[in-house]
């Protein structure tokens, strides 16, 4: 619900879990005031204070009190919206114009005092998550946008602030991080022209005192798959802001006459129920609003990449094709290999034409037998980068991000396409509709392999909109091969985890969590990823012995069970595996297809975070039934192991387990837990179903 009373120029949006208000002051400036625990709109008029006095010439009392900071004035709190009009002027006055509501949304608009840039606020509710976003049109001479962040959101007065967040690299992904919020500003970011495997776009805060299960948590998330920036900035009496949005420092957006810049959607989350219910939000949010065909269930995937890197060819795929569809197999996808001269990692890239060496009447035939043996059949492209050594890159080697009279860099021995050029653009949509059209393609394994370097645009007026204007291509692009292939189905993939975000997952079916696929190693990966983002997108498969990335060997149970956290798929070379294990394969994978409804659209509960030793659990609760995950990461000492307490089962119901025939009363497993019986030595792990009787 949202309201607005005209007195006091107050607007209050209000849900069951929480409520966000927000008033003009007598210059027109939209002030933030509340945003916590659910209040009515009397109680928060209680909240609404004047404008301090200034007591000393330094420091503006209102400072980290505006909903959108801006320069001007006697403002030096971390501006969230900086200009440059044609005069060279730089301070914005705001002067507001009107405001509309419609339903669970709000729009706020305002205009420059003298010069015609209008600005808009907007508000949508959905669920317990706000969207926020900004809107900016200029009827006038060029502005220069410096800095345009999609929202700046005002923390509530605690005693100390403590600050959630994901850092990594690629292999390692998504590493936790709490730390106490620094004094000043702390950036977030990246300049890479995505996402990043480094940081992810998103911050928790609380006081100190939230655990996963208590506490109160802040959070916000920001729908971009291109470079991006989240500051955090903490004054000396502990007032802390949290602002974030597109773009980065010396990247600048040139709104002509007529222009729109539409920022993209800066959530957020209040809980009273710690971390994990902030993440519970979000997962919610993701799967309501977010993912499109959310209420499908995820297929078990194979993926050629592991078993046959380079080496692809006809009969290899079918022989590996056959042996997935025995296992319960319902989407194969064959990877990288397939197309021009990509033999090697070296040269094709770019020509999107089957190798006919290797697949002589093309990939109907294998599309074909695929969809015979009943799977679904997927394949992997890379349509932003490109090889020097390609045929596409001599004929158009101005469509590369490149400056003039500077090198151009090279990683991977990849070039990248320059997607905000609308020929560039046009042509990778015309390949990849022909490339779906004609081949029967299910599903399409969208890879990203390298960062933005050299990001010129040589004799464009703007060549900056590249740096925005080459997600905003991605995603048009992904939006029109779903429009006209309603059965499509795409992965994201950017070395890994690279392009992982609410921007991306609007378009997506599920993420490639990480190219690391050691089972211990993603314990902290999928911890990191599920503080934001559901099980249902995350992509997670079994490897072979040892793995490529760490060398270590793992029981072909622990990297089942760990897989089966997610959207299980299978990666190893399965033409080689004894038949005990292709036994065991094909049992694990009947169970995850028994639970991954509970799995996929359940509750995430992160009973036990991994660590050193010790064991780890997760648990996903829908209404008639809950998984429980453990894992024993290492054995030490001979301990015995401890009872796991169960979270979110209704305490008067009763549970039976379908493996041993046992009933547990809910309460007992929410009060005492359940003993779970492991393998001994490392890398032990079961999983327990309970059914609610």
């Amino acid at each position: 619900m949202i309201a607005f009373d005209e007195q006091s120029r107050l607007w209050v949006l209000q849900t069951t879990t929480w409520t966000y208000a927000l008033q003009l002051t007598e210059e027109d400036a939209p002030r933030h005031v509340y945003w916590g625990p659910a209040l009515t709109a009397e109680q928060v008029a209680g909240v609404v204070r004047p404008s301090a006095a200034w007591w000393d010439g330094f420091n503006d009392p209102n400072e980290g009190r505006e909903e959108l900071a801006v320069d001007g004035g006697t403002r030096y709190w971390t501006p969230s919206l900086q200009v440059r009009f044609a005069d060279g002027t730089r301070a914005l006055e705001w002067a507001y114009t009107d405001h509309e509501i419609d339903g669970g949304a709000l729009r706020i608009g305002f205009r420059d005092r003298h010069y015609p840039l209008r600005i808009d606020l907007h508000y949508r509710v959905r669920g317990d998550v706000l969207e926020r976003w900004v809107g900016l049109a200029n009827d006038g001479e060029p502005v220069e946008v410096l800095r345009a962040d999609s929202a700046a959101w005002v923390l509530p007065e605690r005693a100390d602030y403590r600050l959630s967040h994901v850092v990594g690299r690629w292999a390692a992904e998504s590493q936790l991080r709490r730390e106490s919020v620094a004094e000043g500003e702390t950036v977030f970011a990246s300049r890479r022209g995505i996402t990043s495997h480094h940081a992810n776009p998103w911050v928790m805060l609380d006081a100190g005192d939230a655990s996963e299960t208590h506490g109160e948590v802040w959070s916000t998330a920001l729908a971009w798959s291109g470079s991006w920036r989240i500051t955090t900035t903490r004054s000396i009496d502990g007032r802390v802001t949290v602002t974030g949005g597109f773009g980065q420092d010396g990247v600048t957006h040139r709104l002509n006459r007529g222009s729109v810049l539409t920022t993209p959607v800066f959530a957020g989350v209040f809980s009273e129920n710690g971390f994990g219910g902030a993440s519970r939000a979000w997962h919610d949010y993701t799967l309501e609003h977010v993912l499109p065909h959310s209420d499908e269930l995820r297929p078990v995937l194979y993926n050629s990449w592991e078993a046959t890197a380079f080496d692809v060819n006809e009969a290899g795929q079918r022989k590996l094709a056959a042996h997935a569809a025995s296992l319960g197999v319902e989407l194969f996808v064959m990877d990288d290999g397939w197309f021009g001269s990509r033999t090697s990692d070296n040269a094709g890239l770019g020509d999107w034409v089957v190798n006919r060496d290797r697949f002589p009447d093309g990939l109907a035939p294998l599309a074909d037998e695929v969809h015979r043996l009943g799977m679904k059949f997927g394949l992997w492209v890379e349509p932003e980068m490109v090889n020097p050594d390609s045929d596409l890159y001599r004929a158009h080697p101005d469509w590369v991000l490149h400056h003039p009279h500077r090198r151009r860099s090279e990683l991977r021995r990849q070039l990248v396409l320059n997607f905000a050029r609308e020929d560039v653009a046009a042509w990778a949509h015309g390949w990849l509709d022909a490339l779906v059209r004609d081949n029967g393609i299910d599903f399409l394994k969208w890879d990203m392999n390298r960062p933005f370097s050299e990001a010129g645009w040589p004799d464009d007026e703007d060549p900056d909109r590249l740096w925005t204007g080459h997600t905003q291509a991605v995603y048009a692009i992904m939006d029109r091969l779903r429009a006209d292939h309603p059965g499509l189905r795409i992965e994201s993939c950017s070395g890994g985890g690279g392009r992982i975000d609410l921007g991306i997952l609007a378009r997506t079916d599920q993420v490639w969590t990480s190219d690391n696929t050691d089972a211990l190693d993603r314990l902290r990966i999928q911890h990191g990823y599920t503080q934001v983002y559901p099980a249902r997108a995350m992509s997670a498969w079994v490897t072979d012995n040892p793995n490529f990335v760490t060398g270590r060997s793992t029981p072909l149970a622990f990297r089942f069970h760990v897989a089966m956290a997610g959207v299980l798929g299978i990666g190893g070379n399965i033409v080689e595996w004894s038949e005990d294990d292709l036994a065991f394969a094909r049992e694990q994978i009947a169970l995850y297809k028994e639970i991954r409804e509970t799995v996929q659209h359940g509750a995430l509960h992160r009973l036990q975070p991994p660590s050193a030793s010790g064991i780890s659990a997760v648990q996903y609760v829908s209404p008639e039934r809950t998984v429980v995950f453990a894992y024993r990461q290492s054995a030490h000492f001979n301990l015995p192991e401890r009872r796991v307490r169960l979270r979110g089962l209704d305490p008067a119901a009763r549970y039976r387990d379908p493996g041993s025939g046992a009933v547990h009363h809910g309460a007992v497993l929410l009060a005492h837990g359940i003993e779970i019986d492991l393998p001994k030595g490392d890398h032990g792990s079961a999983i327990v179903r309970l059914y609610r009787i």
